[in-house]
């Protein structure tokens, strides 16, 4: 027999609570999510629902009350907090919807942001960053600043930020939020592309179910629980 693949990252018995008596809100509430390594995974649900604060998990940008979450088999609880930000670092890529470019640095500066604090060397930063921009459609637009630029073309520069360094996974946080539909279209176009052809891992908080639609999986959060979890045809 084959032996079972453990899931890239899985959430087991996770309770994330704000406040203490009256004030207490479990925003999460004994959540038990598990995602493989390729898929590409939206996340739904009210204003409320726990939804973002179970991306923040998953992203290590927070911790839980209590449970246990594991990435790549690793209890990440039981790492330090410059351990979590190298997993961070070398393992995930992160997308807003704010697209958060530091403003008058050039979308190539932007891009290789993420590479300094990998001490790569200046040449190797600029051939990657170059590399990257070009696989989202920005070939000639290196030098532009992000008031230069639109909001399509920001959140494009964001999605290069995010995958220059080759990550396994890519944190997506409403990121067709500020766009009109056609440009919401090419990002989730891109996101599907990177996904499908370079295997990476796609986890996406989204309020759009147009949008949602573009994923194989669809969770949808309910007052800090997963309310349901069905598998479903892409979007052409």
């Amino acid at each position: 027999m084959t032996p079972e693949v453990p899931p890239l990252m899985s959430l087991e018995a996770i309770t994330k609570v704000y406040g203490t008596g009256d004030a207490e809100v479990r925003a999460l509430d004994g959540v038990d999510l598990a995602i493989a390594e390729k898929e590409f995974v939206a996340i739904m649900g009210p204003s409320g629902s726990g939804k973002s604060t179970a991306m923040n998990v998953l992203g290590c940008l927070d911790a839980p009350s209590d449970g246990h979450y594991r990435f790549m088999g690793v209890d990440v609880g039981a790492l330090s907090l410059d351990q979590r930000a190298l997993l961070r670092r070398n393992y995930i890529g992160f997308v807003f919807q704010g697209y958060n470019l530091l403003a008058r640095t050039s979308a190539l500066e932007n891009v290789e942001l993420p590479l300094i604090y990998k001490g790569i060397s200046a040449a190797e930063r600029r051939a990657q960053a170059m590399e990257a921009l070009a696989k989202v459609g920005l070939e000639g637009r290196e030098h532009h600043d992000p008031s230069q630029l639109s909001g399509g073309q920001q959140q494009r520069v964001a999605i290069a930020r995010a995958i220059v360094g080759r990550p396994a996974v890519i944190m997506a946080d409403e990121p067709t939020g500020n766009l009109d539909t056609a440009r919401s279209r090419e990002i989730m176009e891109l996101l599907t592309r990177f996904n499908r052809d370079d295997g990476m891992t796609i986890v996406m908080v989204t309020h759009e179910a147009d949008m949602a639609d573009y994923a194989d999986r669809l969770v949808h959060f309910v007052d800090g629980r997963i309310d349901s979890d069905v598998t479903q045809q892409r979007a052409a």
